[in-house]
């Protein structure tokens, strides 16, 4: 697996940890380790596809008979196999017409990867959504793991809210207004610190 981390990562660990006594705290502890990304656009997307609303190991079973159906995992070979033929990789008839039109959109340049240093994060998210089965959620998955921007925060991320909660409020839970207000203290690394927040729960990396 190809595998990049960001050039940013210490000095936004170190600026984290500076203003954050838990922040702090967090670096320390998963130091060493850091955000990483495979670099592949469409196998990014594919996967976050496949893995919606399923586990871990179910979405990982399905990536590898997907794989071994399609070779190696392209627009070009999806839209070869079309839906009849990913029917047996063990996906919904819907993410089945997710992973076709996605393939579509990069086979007809609806998304150009290329393009995207040149954009911002919502213009990204925006073009990223025109795509069926693809949600905000998803797109912001694709920015931090993918292109690694240093500045996302996954307010409706689950997993980040539960850690917020924990770490910040004694558990308690909170409204959105409240977690969007306090990730404005880790400006502009707030893709670092949502990393730290999902290390804390689950010490094993995600990779898309």
């Amino acid at each position: 697996m190809l595998t990049m981390t960001p050039e940013y990562w210490q000095q936004a660990s170190q600026d984290l940890a500076q203003g954050d006594p838990i922040m702090a705290a967090l670096v320390e502890r998963y130091q060493g380790m850091s955000l990483t990304s495979r670099g592949d656009a469409f196998g990014t997307l594919t996967r976050s596809i496949v893995g919606q609303q399923i586990s871990v190991k179910a979405a990982d079973a399905v990536w590898s008979r997907l794989s071994a159906v399609v070779g190696s995992v392209s627009p070009e070979a999806v839209l070869a196999k079309g839906e009849s033929g990913l029917a047996g990789c063990g996906l919904s008839a819907r993410k089945t017409e997710y992973l076709v039109d996605l393939a579509r959109h990069f086979a007809e340049g609806r998304i150009q990867p290329e393009r995207w240093q040149d954009l911002d994060d919502e213009s990204i998210i925006g073009e990223l959504t025109d795509v069926r089965g693809i949600g905000r959620w998803t797109a912001e998955m694709f920015l931090i793991f993918n292109l690694m921007r240093p500045d996302v925060f996954p307010l409706d991320d689950l997993g980040v809210q539960k850690a917020v909660f924990i770490h910040y409020f004694s558990g308690e839970k909170q409204q959105r207004s409240a977690l969007a207000a306090l990730a404005g203290r880790w400006r502009p690394w707030r893709s670092v610190a949502t990393w730290y927040l999902w290390r804390s729960l689950d010490p094993v990396p995600v990779a898309y």
